[in-house]
């Protein structure tokens, strides 16, 4: 696995960093995508929704892995 790679985003006009692996960005990506929006939007809703008390890069790691997550659950019941 990569090492955290530092990023920066643009959230309601204000300018804030994140760090985050290659696996977990690329997966931030595609669930992005399959929802119609630009990373920066969906990284806004993450943040928004948010516990003041957890910063935002454990914030996206866990939404990745709950997405990860469901789409198992949904392949899991098709099958």
């Amino acid at each position: 696995m990569s090492a955290p790679k530092k990023r920066s985003v643009t959230i309601r006009g204000h300018r804030t960093s994140f760090s985050l692996e290659d696996a977990f960005y690329s997966e931030l990506e595609r669930i992005a995508a399959a929802q119609g929006k630009p990373v920066a939007a969906l990284i806004g809703e993450i943040d928004a929704s948010q516990s003041r008390n957890t910063n935002l890069s454990s914030a996206l790691r866990l939404y990745v892995l709950a997405e990860v997550k469901r789409r198992a659950c949904e392949d899991k019941s098709r099958d």
